[in-house]
């Protein structure tokens, strides 16, 4: 297949994808999920808003100076001063990139920026041609560019490209156009920009009506070479164009598409695990390519057509984009080579004093279940290995409750060697384990979100808890897993709180499509 014949996947889930309402992520869960956008092989990364808080600033940076393959991109308004900063963010990547923005609707002109076109033009122009003087990578995107006049994106598209811009973005910044529409939108930029053959047509939708990979992949066909997408589909308000669902109907499709991605499908499923816990925002089990669902049978029919051949009711095989399923694969008797061996064919390296909080994790579970499934190890290993330090630690908890006496719960946590023991009653055994937890920390957390699944299934499966909560004026989110939904639930609050007392806050942040 020829050159021109791939699409370059330009993962946003950094940036626009953290923009979505409780997203927010510390710089090392960045970090974290650049290097696993980096294995799955996007092309380009955009690591954040630099100008917009010292520590989007600093998480773009650090991306910059760890991520070796892929392109690292900053996002600019036509400013000097966001450009700048978008410079010295991505300057010590190996490969970097400035993308610049400005709004060319008509409603976003006269009520946003209170300018005329020929002011936007030469804004546009002028920033293209700043940021060029400082990187060779630049992309221009006409914000609302769906909605504003055809002749006037025609006009700036071609003279962005002749300042120095080699990719030009024409977003759907709010989800309002429709397949056919935006397909011909990008066709007519290729028949009415004399330039274009210089610049890499670049597309990036949002999902308010549900249609932003379908806008995508209209695109694609009319000959755009890059998607910008996000792990999952999220993003500002109903989220952006799901890259899972644009890179597999790429290739599940090829007689439409005529084209091919780099992604490494079989690492879907672990990044988009990945961005959940990191987000906190739980997969639906009805969704596309990762949904627990997605390769799951109930009707009679569909089972024993699958027993006959897969291909009658599976258009992909689930191995493809990394789907485990539910094997069952270790015991109790188990050893730490094999539990180890076992991590490293799920991409889970940990090593040293990693492997031994692991191990002595898994073993206590084992205990307690008949079947350990590859997602209970993962779930083990993401709870016992975080990415902030342990402050406190849960030692142990008892509980009475029912439906006519008051819950009570005991909590013994350490903190540094030290024991410490409180009880409380409460509404329910969580309220009393979270008042007894903040009795102790003498830190009062303010509960805004709770969630429950179970890992794996059967009876006796692992719980896996997510909280948002507001701590010390923070609102983080924390998981905790355990088959005990109670001590579940204490692990996911000690969590939050040692995330809060372990890191800096970031600074709010501007949205922006």
């Amino acid at each position: 297949m020829a050159k021109d014949d791939r699409v370059l996947i330009f993962d946003t889930t950094l940036r626009d994808g953290e923009q979505a309402p409780g997203a927010s992520m510390s710089e090392k869960e960045k970090l974290e999920i650049a290097f696993a956008l980096e294995r799955l092989g996007v092309d380009i990364i955009e690591a954040g808003f630099p100008v917009i808080s010292e520590g989007d600033f600093n998480s773009v940076k650090s991306v910059a100076k760890n991520i070796k393959k892929s392109i690292v991109c900053g996002l600019a308004r036509s400013i000097k001063k966001d450009i700048d900063a978008s410079y010295e963010a991505v300057r010590m990547a190996k490969k970097h990139r400035i993308h610049v923005f400005l709004a060319t609707s008509k409603i976003h002109m006269k009520y946003k920026l209170k300018k005329s076109q020929e002011e936007i033009l030469k804004m546009a122009v002028d920033a293209v041609k700043y940021a060029k003087k400082k990187v060779a990578d630049v992309e221009f995107s006409p914000e609302d560019a769906s909605r504003s006049e055809r002749d006037f994106i025609f006009k700036i598209v071609e003279e962005v490209i002749k300042a120095g811009a080699t990719t030009v973005n024409i977003p759907d910044t709010v989800g309002y156009s429709m397949p056919s529409e935006y397909g011909s939108l990008i066709a007519d930029i290729k028949n009415n920009v004399p330039n274009i053959n210089k610049a890499i047509i670049s597309v990036h939708c949002h999902d308010d009506l549900g249609v932003a990979v379908a806008n995508s992949l209209s695109a694609v066909r009319e000959g755009a070479r890059q998607v910008e997408c996000t792990v999952n589909g999220i993003g500002e308000r109903a989220g952006n164009a799901s890259m899972e669902e644009i890179v597999m109907a790429i290739k599940t499709r090829p007689d439409i598409y005529r084209c091919k991605t780099r992604v490494n499908t079989k690492e879907i499923c672990r990044v988009s695990r990945l961005v959940s816990k990191s987000t906190g925002f739980i997969v639906p089990p009805n969704k596309a390519i990762v949904g627990n669902n997605a390769f799951r049978h109930e009707s009679g029919i569909h089972q024993d057509g699958i027993l006959k051949e897969r291909s009658t009711y599976e258009i992909m095989l689930p191995q493809d984009v990394g789907f485990m399923g539910t094997g069952l694969i270790l015991g109790k008797h188990s050893g730490r080579h094999a539990f180890k061996e076992r991590l490293k064919q799920l991409g889970v390296t940990v090593k040293g004093k990693e492997l031994d909080l692991a191990f002595e994790r898994f073993k206590s579970v084992a205990d307690k279940k008949k079947q350990v499934f590859d997602e209970d190890l993962l779930a083990i290993v993401e709870d016992e290995l975080k990415v902030y330090q342990k402050v406190w630690s849960l030692v142990s908890l008892e509980s009475q409750s029912g439906t006519d006496i008051k819950s009570k719960v005991d909590v013994v946590l350490k903190c540094k060697g030290k024991k410490f023991h409180k009880s409380h009653t409460g509404d329910g055994p969580v309220d009393a384990c979270y008042k007894a937890i903040d009795a102790i920390v003498k830190v009062k957390g303010e509960l805004l979100d709770y969630a429950i699944q179970s890992v794996t299934r059967g009876k006796d499966a692992l719980g896996e808890v997510t909280i948002k909560a507001k701590i010390k004026s923070s609102s983080v989110i924390a998981h905790g897993t355990s088959t005990d939904i109670l001590e579940a639930s204490a692990k996911a609050y000690i969590n939050a709180i040692n995330k809060v007392l372990s890191q800096k806050t970031p600074a709010k942040k501007k949205g922006v499509s």
